[in-house]
């Protein structure tokens, strides 16, 4: 249904991502782009202003092991996925995996930042996504009123402060 209600047809969604994706870095980095694929395709045109960040603005592609991950490093400039998948349990076990992958594929590891979404409020956990190199994790919140989810963003918050070793924010 969703893939549909944005006019695209389920089997062909990664293709039409990943054409769509690269017609945008063309739009962004040059100055007539142009690009013929099989569901993406515009003349040499102007496009202007560009955007500020160089050389575009990152492309964060999510997903699940291997595939999300795959598609990342081919087209990507950073991976999220879910923290824990009934497919892979959970994602930091496949992390030497991914680093081997974007070896393969000539892609510095810093080019490719992670952001694992769905995390557990669990320190140890948190802290084996520091020490594995992960750039930036995401909490589960749930679809609720403030008064629901301000404290459990300040518990998140009051706990990656405990394991990075920030400072807590001053108050105004």
């Amino acid at each position: 249904e969703e893939m549909a209600d944005h006019g695209t047809e389920f089997k062909a969604r990664f293709a039409v991502m990943r054409e769509r994706v690269e017609a945008m870095k063309a739009i962004w980095t040059r100055s007539r782009p142009e690009y013929d694929g099989d569901f993406v395709k515009f003349p040499p045109m102007m496009t202007w202003p560009k955007p500020v960040q160089k050389p575009h603005p990152p492309v964060i592609v999510g997903g699940a092991f291997p595939h999300g991950a795959k598609r990342a490093l081919a087209y990507g400039d950073g991976w999220v996925p879910h923290a824990r998948r009934p497919a892979y349990g959970e994602v930091l076990g496949l992390l030497p995996q991914f680093r081997v992958m974007a070896a393969e594929a000539g892609r510095p590891l810093d080019a490719v930042p992670i952001t694992v979404f769905g995390v557990a409020e669990d320190p140890d956990l948190i802290e084996r996504y520091q020490d594995a190199g992960v750039a930036r994790l995401i909490f589960n919140l749930p679809a609720a009123k403030a008064d629901e989810v301000l404290p459990i963003l300040d518990r998140c918050a009051a706990l990656m402060r405990r394991v990075t070793g920030a400072p807590a924010p001053r108050p105004e």
